[in-house]
């Protein structure tokens, strides 16, 4: 039996939808690069929500601070328009966090990339000891 998609998913998914639109086209900060809401978490009551983003371009931790930072306190303004948009009684507050996935993701690809590419070189060499002998 398929679990039950809850009322906070789908409000959840809509605010990802709808946050994406905004950001692109309210915030005209320039210190925030080009943000990807990568989920969004939404408290049972419907007072909190968490929101996952990535910034393209920028691996430096202090730019992604400033994101983070300028989004934290475009949360009031992004929230007031997020009440426009969608259709709910009361609209939860916005909390901005950074997304460590996509990086870690990258990077133990990596890691496994590597470890593959050595043990190839040890199975070749190891063949090329055994038709020697």
């Amino acid at each position: 039996m398929a679990k039950e998609y809850s009322r906070t998913q789908r409000i959840g998914d809509q605010m990802q939808r709808e946050l994406a639109q905004l950001i692109r086209r309210e915030v005209k900060d320039p210190r925030v690069g080009l943000v990807t809401i990568t989920a969004v978490e939404v408290s049972r009551d419907v007072g909190h929500a968490k929101i996952f983003i990535t910034v393209m371009g920028q691996d430096g931790h202090e730019e992604i601070a400033q994101s983070i930072k300028v989004l934290n306190s475009a949360a009031g303004f992004l929230r007031m328009q997020l009440a426009r948009e969608m259709k709910l009684r009361s609209v939860p507050q916005l909390h901005f966090h950074y997304d460590e996935s996509v990086v870690r993701g990258a990077h133990l690809s990596a890691l496994i990339e590597r470890a593959v590419a050595e043990d190839s070189q040890h199975t070749v060499a190891a063949d090329a000891e055994g038709t020697k002998e």
